[in-house]
This record gives C-alpha cells, sequence and structure tokens, in this order.
C-alpha cells in the first residue's frame, strides 16, 4: 500500500512562503483583503518553528513574517506587487530553512 503524504513533511520553509504568496494572491483575486489575511494567518509556520527550533526561535521568525508581509507594501511601490511578494517570502523561506527546517 502507497504511502500517503502528510502535510506534517511539508517543510516550514514552503508553508510560511506559501502563506505570503496565497495570501497575496487570495486577495488580490477576490479583492477582499480580510480573505487575504486569513490565507496569511492561516498559513503561518509557528506551529512548526516552534516544535522543531523552539519558542524563541519561533518568535523570531514569526516577526520575520509578519515583518515580510508589512516590508512587501513599501517595496512594492518599487519593484511591483508580485516581485515584492516573491522577494519576502523568498527571504522568510530561507530564514525559515536556516533555523528550522535544516535542522529536521
Amino acid at each position: 500500500m502507497a504511502k500517503v503524504p502528510s502535510v506534517r513533511n511539508v517543510p516550514s520553509a514552503v508553508v510560511a512562503a506559501s502563506g505570503l504568496v496565497g495570501g497575496y494572491g487570495v486577495a488580490r483575486w477576490t479583492r477582499k483583503r480580510q480573505l487575504g489575511g486569513v490565507a496569511l494567518a492561516v498559513a503561518t509556520a509557528a506551529q512548526q518553528w516552534r516544535q522543531q527550533a523552539g519558542g524563541k526561535a519561533a518568535g523570531a521568525l514569526t516577526v520575520a513574517y509578519v515583518a515580510a508581509f508589512a516590508g512587501s507594501h513599501p517595496l512594492a511601490k518599487k519593484v511591483g506587487a508580485w516581485p515584492a511578494v516573491f522577494g519576502v517570502a523568498g527571504a522568510v523561506a530561507l530564514a525559515s530553512w536556516a533555523v528550522a527546517d535544516r535542522h529536521a
């Protein structure tokens, strides 16, 4: 019998980056910023970060996640919306991998 992949096996870097990209995509395509915020919040990897790297690291990565979301707005004025979102998502994914996933 084939093993069914579990969501728990998804690296936290992928979850975090997907939350940022997905949150923006939902907000843009539905024209409802609140729905984008829900997607952003649901896809946070905070629980995985806490399990893999501890509470302090999870707190720092959560701050980075929120800062990336906030920072994407002024960055978008300079480089465009999608490049800004992909840029900050990549930065958060890299931080997540370095702090939590690399050791898992």
